[in-house]
């Protein structure tokens, strides 16, 4: 009887191990699991959203390139393109921002999620936020935070000192922005700046 008390005693401390494998892999499939929730509830509800963004206007070139200021935070705009998605006849616009001796640059990335196309284009990546995950490297980070509200995609690449943020905007626009030589509290800063609200 106290063999068997001890034999259960071990299993129970080996279960209670966060590196054991089995521990692992039950974290794991509650994780997809959660995930595969989320995912079916964001498809639900989606669905209505697809088709009142496919009968939606997007934005024209002008509209998109007037959002865009000549300066955020004393980074002078050094490019813009719009209408790069046009062929598919998907609205978007980006820009890039620099410092004059270049030691830190940004860059901000928009698609307009209006119109039979571009509603197609963002649902996968609507999808893509709906879930929690964090994943990390000897090189990288990236995980999925909510900050004022919106849920996004944060990413740090620790070599390249360049942090990336993706989010959708209203669950039209789809924005990526890319700081180099920045902390991501900067780089939330910036997006702050841009004033995404004005998009719609």
């Amino acid at each position: 009887m106290k063999n068997l008390i001890l034999i259960l005693s071990i299993a129970m401390l080996l279960f209670a191990c966060k590196d054991n494998p089995v521990v692992k892999k039950a974290k794991e499939v509650k994780d997809n699991v959660s995930n595969t929730q989320k995912v079916i509830k964001e498809s639900t509800k989606m669905q209505d959203d697809i088709k009142e963004l496919s009968e939606a206007t997007p934005l024209t070139n002008d509209e998109m390139k007037a959002w865009l200021p000549e300066d955020v935070d004393g980074m002078k705009r050094t490019a813009f393109k719009t209408g790069a998605m046009g062929m598919m006849n998907i609205a978007s616009v980006e820009a890039t921002y620099a410092e004059e001796d270049k030691s830190r640059t940004f860059k901000v990335e928009v698609i307009d999620g209006a119109g039979e196309m571009g509603a197609l284009s963002t649902a996968g990546l609507r999808m893509a936020f709906s879930m929690d995950f964090e994943e990390e490297t000897e090189s990288k980070t990236r995980k999925t935070v909510t900050k004022n509200g919106v849920k996004a995609i944060e990413e740090y690449d620790k070599r390249r000192n360049q942090s990336v943020i993706q989010f959708m905007q209203d669950n039209r626009f789809y924005i990526k922005a890319t700081g180099t030589n920045m902390e991501m509290d900067e780089l939330w800063d910036l997006i702050d700046e841009m004033d995404a609200d004005d998009l719609a």
